[in-house]
C-alpha cells in the first residue's frame, strides 16, 4: 500500500513533538522484563467484507448519488474548496451548509469516507461492554450521512444480529436521507450473503442538539459534532460542557453506553475531559481509553490557547488506507500521512467499587471520585500510550501515556542501540500496556516533564 510522505497542513497537531538528544532524563535502573500490550487501531479485527466496502466506498456513494464524468473533474476543488470552509473560513460557512448539493456530494466522497477509516478502527478495538447487548434504542448526535452508524455495522458484524432502531439527529435533512441511503446500501451487501440480517430501524430527525426525542437510548453515539459547537462559540469548554452534559443525560435511559468521538484537537479534547470528569462522578466507568479513574493528566487544560499542558488524542499511520481514498486526497491537496482523533468511550451500567476484602498483601487506595483501586509490591499497572515517539538520550526512545498514577514516560532501547536486548514490541500511539511495577515511588521522574519513568 503506497504511503503519503507529505504532511497535510490541515492535519491536527500533535501535543508534544520529538525532542533533542539533549533531553534530560534519569532512567530506571529496573526494567520491566514483561509488557501486556493490545492495540487501539489494529485493523485485523475488521472482517474481509468490511474492509472490501471501505477500499471501495467510492462505488457504495455512486451507486446512490452518481456523478457524470464533469462533475468527478470537478471533485477534488470541491473537496479544496469545503476543507478552506471547514477549517480556516469557518466564518464564511452557513449552518445548512450540508444541504447544498455540491458540498455534501464534496462531503461524503472525502470527509465521511476518511471518517469511516477512523471510525472503523476505533470501534472495532473498543471493548464490548460499550456496545448494546440486545434490541435497544440507539441515538446518533450531529448524524450528518449517517457515518457512525454505517462504521459501526462495518466494524462490529456482532450487532448486526440485534434490532436496533436509530434515531439520528442533524440540522440537514439533505445530509440524513443521503446517510440513510448509503446506510442501506452498505448493509444490503451483508444482507446478500445472510438473508437473516436485517438493517437497522433509522429514524430520522431534523434539528439541532437539544432537539427532543421520543424515547430515551440506550445507546448514544456523537462524533465530530461537540467541536462543531465548541467552534461555534466563544465560550471556553469548562462553561459550555456542563450544558452539554445536562442534554446528553435527558437523551440516554440509565446506565446508557456512550461512545463520545471528537478530532484530535486540544479544545474538543478538553471538552472531552471535562464530560469524563461529570461521568466519573455520576458513578460511570469510562472503558477506553482511560486506564483509570483518577486526575486525567492530559485534560488540555488551556492547551488550545497555546499553553503547553499535554491534550489526548491519538494517532495512526493511513499508509494503509484505501489507495483511492489516498489518491483523491493528493488530487485535492489534502493529503493524510496520519489520522488523529479524541474519544470517551463508557460502559453500560454503573462502576461497583473493589470489594473491602483485599488481599493482606494489597492496601485499598481510594480517589477523589471515591472509586477504589489496588496498589502493592506486585501492582499491575494499565498504560495508555498516548504520543509518538521521542527520541532520548543514549539511543533510547520514550513514549508519553496515562497510568493510575499519572504521567509516565515509557522508555525502551532506540532501534540503533546495540548495547541492550531488544525489546519484543515497540508501542504505537493508542496501545495499552500492562505492567507489574513496584510501588510508584520506587520509579525516577523525568526532569523535563515529571512523568514517572517506566523502562522496558
Amino acid at each position: 500500500m503506497m504511503t503519503n510522505k507529505k504532511q497535510s497542513s490541515k492535519e491536527a497537531p500533535r501535543h508534544h513533538e520529538g525532542t533533542s538528544n539533549k533531553r534530560p532524563t534519569r532512567h530506571c535502573e529496573e526494567r520491566i522484563d514483561e509488557a501486556i500490550h493490545t492495540s487501539l487501531f489494529d485493523t485485523t479485527r475488521l472482517t474481509k467484507d468490511s474492509v472490501d466496502i471501505l477500499n471501495s466506498f467510492d462505488e457504495v456513494i455512486q451507486g446512490v448519488r452518481p456523478l457524470n464524468s464533469r462533475q468527478l473533474q470537478q471533485l477534488p476543488e470541491n473537496i479544496r474548496n469545503l476543507s478552506h470552509q471547514l477549517t480556516d473560513d469557518r466564518a464564511s460557512r452557513r449552518l445548512g451548509y450540508m444541504n447544498d448539493n455540491i458540498q455534501l456530494s464534496s462531503y461524503v466522497r472525502y470527509y465521511t469516507w476518511w471518517n469511516l477509516v477512523r471510525l472503523t478502527r476505533l470501534f472495532a478495538n473498543l471493548p464490548d461492554s460499550v456496545f448494546p447487548a440486545s434490541d435497544t434504542t440507539c441515538l446518533d448526535l450531529g448524524s450528518g450521512p449517517l457515518t457512525v452508524v454505517t462504521a459501526l455495522w462495518l466494524a462490529r458484524p456482532e450487532l448486526r444480529k440485534l434490532h436496533l432502531t436509530w434515531y439520528c439527529l442533524d440540522v440537514s435533512a439533505n445530509s440524513l436521507a443521503l446517510g440513510e441511503d448509503i446506510y442501506l446500501s452498505v448493509a444490503a451487501k451483508a444482507k446478500a450473503v445472510d438473508e437473516s440480517i436485517e438493517p437497522w430501524n433509522i429514524i430520522r430527525v431534523k434539528g439541532p442538539f437539544g432537539t427532543p426525542i421520543k424515547e430515551k437510548a440506550g445507546f448514544l453515539t456523537c462524533a465530530n459534532m461537540l467541536n462543531e459547537l465548541d467552534q461555534a462559540s466563544d465560550m471556553p469548554p469548562e462553561f459550555q460542557t456542563k450544558k452539554y452534559y445536562e442534554q446528553l443525560q435527558r437523551y440516554c435511559a440509565e446506565g446508557a453506553g456512550i461512545v463520545l468521538v471528537e478530532p484530535g484537537v486540544p479544545k474538543a479534547a478538553r471538552t472531552l475531559s471535562l464530560l469524563r470528569t461529570r461521568y466519573i462522578k455520576d458513578g460511570r466507568t469510562i472503558a477506553a481509553p482511560c486506564p483509570h479513574a483518577g486526575d486525567c493528566p492530559m485534560s488540555g487544560f488551556k492547551a488550545y490557547t497555546g499553553s503547553k499542558n499535554k491534550w489526548c488524542n491519538f494517532a495512526f499511520s493511513t499508509e494503509d488506507a484505501p489507495r483511492k481514498l489516498q489518491k483523491l486526497s493528493d488530487m485535492a491537496k489534502l493529503p493524510k500521512e496520519r489520522a488523529t482523533l479524541s474519544f470517551i468511550a463508557i460502559e453500560h451500567g454503573h462502576a461497583e467499587l473493589v470489594s473491602a476484602s483485599l488481599d493482606d498483601s494489597k492496601q485499598r487506595s481510594r480517589n477523589k471520585f471515591g472509586m477504589t483501586y489496588e496498589v502493592g509490591m506486585t501492582d499491575e499497572t494499565n498504560i495508555r500510550i498516548t504520543s509518538d515517539k521521542l527520541r532520548l538520550p543514549n539511543y533510547m526512545c520514550g513514549y508519553y501515556g496515562c497510568s493510575q498514577h499519572g504521567l509516565v514516560l515509557v522508555t525502551l532501547p532506540d532501534e540503533n542501540n546495540t548495547r541492550l536486548p531488544k525489546p519484543s514490541f515497540r508501542p504505537q500511539s493508542g496501545d495499552l500496556l500492562s505492567v507489574k511495577i513496584k510501588t510508584p515511588d520506587s520509579l525516577p521522574k523525568d526532569e523535563k516533564s515529571s512523568a514517572l519513568i517506566v523502562k522496558l
